[in-house]
């Protein structure tokens, strides 16, 4: 081999053990640096670092905020009421060292707070009621749900940021049961505003009818004494008239009777040539 050849391959080796000394961590990463294994030093600042080549490698961790959403679990109230409760977890990792120690990875770390955040959840709902689940308490209780799981949280060398619930539900065979139990009240309340109307509609139908009864009546009684009015003064002038011309009165009366009589529609009478009906046929005069 040349002494060009070495120097190319030193020069080589030389660059490849110094590009694996070096490695950048970037801002939202952090990480540990082990050597065979065995933690050597915690990275949390950014940028350029350097490690031994060949015998230090370098594991990362991601530094930002990371969410977990639990599986939906069935929890039991103090007032003996079931919910299905679902709920999520925020967290951060904030010792890589420990983490790595204890869990080693997100999917452990997962699998941990799976089974933590799940026994504070029964712990701190177990004493509450469903009312107070689903009013401003709820803010409390989430608070006191993170404090606990943080009194464990902090040995995987992690910090619990926020634990919240996003639904509680009753089980499908309850919620049934409250729906049937409220359309049932629905329907009872609609009988009973049915009935109550129902009552109100026979008061105004019965006021109606009596007013309409006594305004007849009253409309009745004025049209009679109007009628009987109209007939006293009819009478009178009838009487004033016949007591002025006699004779004219009776030819008048009795012009009338023959025009209703001897209409046009060819009535034949046979009377008496003496008849008192035909007195005025027989006066050429128009007298008696």
């Amino acid at each position: 081999m040349s002494k060009t050849t070495a120097y190319s391959l030193i020069l080589v080796i030389l660059a490849f053990a110094g590009l694996n000394a070096l490695f950048v961590m970037s801002e939202k990463e952090q990480g540990l640096v082990l050597q065979f294994g065995e933690p050597k030093r915690v990275v949390k600042s950014s940028g350029l670092h350097f490690k031994l080549p060949l015998i230090q490698n370098v594991i990362r961790y991601d530094r930002r905020i990371l969410e977990y959403d639990l599986p939906v679990e069935e929890v039991i109230a103090v007032d003996k009421k079931r919910m299905l409760i679902d709920s999520f977890t925020r967290f951060k990792i904030t010792d890589p060292l420990e983490f790595y120690k204890t869990v080693g990875n997100e999917i452990n770390v997962r699998n941990r707070l799976n089974s933590n955040v799940i026994s504070s959840l029964r712990r701190v709902v177990g004493r509450v009621t469903l009312d107070e689940l689903l009013s401003k308490e709820r803010i409390n209780i989430m608070e006191n749900i993170k404090m606990e799981v943080n009194n464990e949280a902090f040995r995987f060398g992690i910090e619990i940021v926020d634990v919240r619930i996003r639904r509680a539900d009753l089980p499908e065979a309850n919620s049934q049961a409250i729906y049937e139990r409220m359309i049932s009240e629905r329907v009872r309340e609609a009988k009973e505003f049915r009935a109550k109307g129902s009552e109100i509609a026979q008061k105004i139908t019965a006021e109606a009818d009596k007013e309409r009864t006594v305004i007849l009546a009253e409309a009745t009684r004025k049209s009679e004494i109007l009628r009987g009015e109209g007939e006293s003064i009819a009478i009178d002038i009838y009487a004033n008239a016949f007591e002025r011309d006699a004779d004219f009165y009776s030819f008048y009366r009795s012009m009338q009777a023959y025009g209703k009589v001897l209409g046009e529609d060819g009535t034949t009478m046979i009377l008496s040539p003496d008849s008192e009906f035909l007195e005025f046929f027989n006066n050429s005069k128009g007298k008696r």
